[in-house]
């Protein structure tokens, strides 16, 4: 089962910064400038947690991690947007 997560950062060192962003891309949407939509195993979880702790300054950095519920449950009924709407992006998948 995966699950959702909302992933959203607060680091000031760019080298660290660089490090979670391509991190998160590798795991994730990039939905705001420093935030993400992750649907993840938790396996995947566990993985991503253990990156982002390696790359975070543990006194300097933050990185929060909201879980939304499960992955197949619809993001609109959960999300409110006031401005521009929310426009998840288009995924391919190579094989």
């Amino acid at each position: 089962m995966r699950n959702r997560y909302l992933v959203a950062y607060d680091v000031s060192d760019d080298e660290r910064r660089t490090a979670i962003f391509k991190t998160l891309m590798s795991n994730g949407d990039h939905v705001q400038l420093s935030v993400f939509l992750c649907d993840l195993s938790d396996v995947e979880l566990a993985r991503l947690r253990g990156q982002l702790a390696k790359a975070v300054n543990q006194r300097q950095d933050q990185v929060i991690i909201l879980s939304l519920g499960p992955a197949e449950t619809s993001l609109a009924s959960r999300l409110e947007c006031i401005g521009q709407a929310y426009a998840p992006p288009g995924r391919v998948q190579v094989i």
